[in-house]
């Protein structure tokens, strides 16, 4: 099995820490989505990293896609509850984490851009995006549906977000009013599959 993407994403990593807790075997490709000389297209026509490539030459994209596959496979942990709205509850959290994600990928790209040509209507955009998302995972870590010490999807994805805002330093006072939050992430940053899966800093 293959996995397909940078050491920076955090969509990549989202599904690297699931690999990982699940002891399944894989090979990294980084692969960097962006420039012409990038191979990412090969593996998903939208030329989006991650993309996973079974055994038998299967080839899945788009992490929540990714990680549906691997719940298939019926290798534990799971990482969805057996009941399916409980299951949908834990994929909506899913999605509020990776949109905490993209929200933040938006700015780091609209801040990479020269000073003169960034658009602070954009970058106020998405940092309220980042806000009100990181203020419902609060909410959800403080009412128990969200723990640190329950390894799933919802807790995974919300983990990979904050780590990825550290990283990139794009939303660097979110801790102030976030306790629970704080107390969820320093439980899973203990993990050896979070540890493994840090992205470089150079």
């Amino acid at each position: 099995m293959k996995l397909i993407g940078s050491y920076t994403s955090p969509f990549v990593r989202k599904i690297s820490i699931i690999l990982l807790e699940k002891d399944i075997p894989f090979e990294f490709v980084n692969e960097f989505p962006y420039g012409e000389a990038s191979g990412v297209a090969k593996y998903n026509p939208l030329g989006k990293v991650p993309a996973l490539v079974t055994d038998d030459g299967e080839c899945w994209f788009d992490s929540p896609i990714i990680a549906q596959y691997l719940e298939l496979l019926g290798v534990m942990p799971d990482m969805l509850p057996s009941d399916p709205k409980a299951a949908l509850k834990i994929r909506q959290l899913e999605a509020l984490a990776d949109g905490v994600m993209e929200a933040a990928q938006a700015l780091v790209r609209e801040k990479a851009r020269p000073p003169a040509q960034q658009s602070e209507t954009e970058l106020l955009r998405q940092r309220e995006k980042v806000a009100r998302g990181l203020d419902a995972l609060e909410g959800y870590a403080a009412d128990g549906t969200l723990r640190g010490d329950e390894i799933n999807l919802a807790s995974i994805s919300a983990a990979c977000a904050i780590a990825y805002l550290n990283f990139r330093r794009v939303a660097p006072g979110w801790c102030a009013t976030r306790p629970r939050l704080i107390a969820l992430v320093e439980a899973l940053f203990q993990r050896a599959s979070f540890a493994r899966t840090e992205p470089p800093r150079t």
